[in-house]
């Protein structure tokens, strides 16, 4: 691999002016520490990331701070648009918007500085099918999809060259890895994923500067496979500072929420999607208090299957449905959709809820929620924990019929969010992750 070139050229502006004047400039947007958003998400916002200028030449150092003070710059101008938005509770853009998010479940304004700045460089390095492609259909299509709407030529949050991005994105599929490396499975030994991830990032970082001068700290991954978080367990120092969006969102194995990113699981069906979701019924003509389908992946699933499998009426649990009985038809007759964790804590019936129109019951001891910094789930879902789940139908029958169609309207009014556009709209599923990525962005500065 090429290493970096070293210059001794003479610097005609004083390294030590430029540093100060950027300095200043970074000092001056974070003067004012209101958050972003009612919670603490970001209370610590901007976090100050290390930089490795020290390991480059004078000409590299003024260049960086050049690129640097020009996108902070532009960072600085959003932290104070939102936070001025925050205080009018005014949400103005300069061009027609066709939504604006209000109300309760929402704790954060952001949006439109996002369509409004936000760019984003792939990396071109790699080859597919393990590289700049990923799985498009099934369990975890959600990580091919945004693969591919972002180094789309249509997609307008393409940077035009990496001078001008805010996050860099390291475009390898751990779902295409694990299906061409691995398949047929004869060994769960994560070694030759950790391997090629690794790979990967020394190619990019020797040949490139942009790696070694942040740590990292301004570059995401993106997988949805169970096994994406453990490309960091040989070396966490390599991985501390690089922002993971993960289906595989476990607070209980590294998974950080102020840092890293929960991609929500969706199954896309081979056939794609409907236009028309045909089996959504009004509450009123939801006969079913709560459903479930699904087989016994992992412990949480096998004793909701021992306690509830074929047993009530009300609260429906099949491993397999009866024949003659659709998937869909029950989830769009059901009040109730249970969600519980499978063999990891991600599962597709969160997003198939919203689809359904059915209040998503979320059974899961450390799932992080997809777009938490932004959703209050507390206003449109219900938390069971695991160790209750005997007591599902009391604790679901115990909220009042007015509470619950609250609850529903809410469901249905944000479906919009978790709907998969291609290419991406403003508010879905993807302009969703991409704006998860924006705040961790907006939350970091780099000098």
């Amino acid at each position: 691999m090429e290493g970096f070139r070293r210059s001794s050229t003479l610097v005609i502006v004083p390294t030590f002016l430029v540093l100060v004047i950027v300095l200043c400039l970074c000092l001056f947007s974070s003067m004012n520490p209101k958050n972003l958003s009612s919670t603490n998400f970001l209370s610590s916002f901007p976090t100050k990331q290390p930089s490795l200028l020290s390991a480059t030449s004078d000409r590299d150092v003024v260049n960086h701070v050049k690129r640097v003070s020009n996108v902070e710059a532009g960072l600085a101008k959003a932290r104070a648009a939102i936070r001025e938005a925050i205080r009018t509770k005014s949400y103005t853009s300069d061009r027609e918007e066709t939504f604006v998010p209000r109300g309760s479940v929402y704790r954060n304004p952001s949006h439109i500085e996002m369509v409004k700045r936000f760019k984003i460089w792939t990396y071109k390095e790699g080859e597919r099918p393990l590289v700049h492609n990923g799985p498009m259909k099934n369990i975890y299509a959600i990580e091919g999809q945004f693969i591919a709407e972002i180094e789309s030529r249509k997609s307008p949050f393409k940077a035009q060259n990496p001078n001008e991005a805010h996050v860099l994105f390291l475009p390898v599929s751990v779902g295409h890895i694990v299906k061409y490396i691995y398949m047929p499975i004869t060994t769960y030994d994560r070694d030759r994923l950790v391997r090629i991830f690794t790979d990967y990032i020394n190619v990019v970082s020797h040949k490139y500067p942009f790696w070694n001068r942040t740590n990292g700290a301004d570059h995401f991954m993106l997988a949805c496979h169970d096994w994406a978080p453990d490309i960091s367990m040989k070396d966490p120092q390599l991985y501390k500072n690089l922002i993971k969006v993960l289906c595989n969102a476990n607070s209980s194995e590294g998974f950080r929420p102020n840092r890293d990113v929960t991609l929500p699981e969706i199954k896309v069906p081979p056939q794609g999607f409907s236009g028309e979701r045909r089996f959504i019924q009004p509450p009123e003509n939801r006969t079913i208090l709560a459903f479930f389908a699904g087989g016994g992946h992992g412990n949480i699933r096998k004793i909701l299957l021992h306690h509830w499998k074929d047993k009530d009426e009300e609260v429906q649990v099949h491993k397999y449905l009866p024949d003659g009985q659709d998937y869909n038809e029950l989830m769009g007759k059901s009040k109730y959709c249970l969600c519980p964790s499978g063999f990891e804590v991600a599962s597709p019936r969160v997003v198939e809820s919203f689809y359904a129109g059915c209040v998503p019951v979320i059974i899961s001891d450390s799932y992080v929620l997809p777009f938490s910094d932004v959703l209050d789930w507390r206003e449109f879902s219900v938390k069971i924990a695991p160790e209750k789940m005997t007591e599902i139908k009391r604790i679901l029958k115990g909220i009042p019929e007015k509470e619950y169609q609250k609850m529903q309207k809410r469901v249905v009014k944000l479906r919009r969010h978790f709907e998969l556009n291609r290419p991406a709209k403003p508010f879905d599923i993807l302009h969703m992750v991409l704006h998860s990525i924006w705040l961790r962005r907006l939350n970091t500065l780099l000098l």
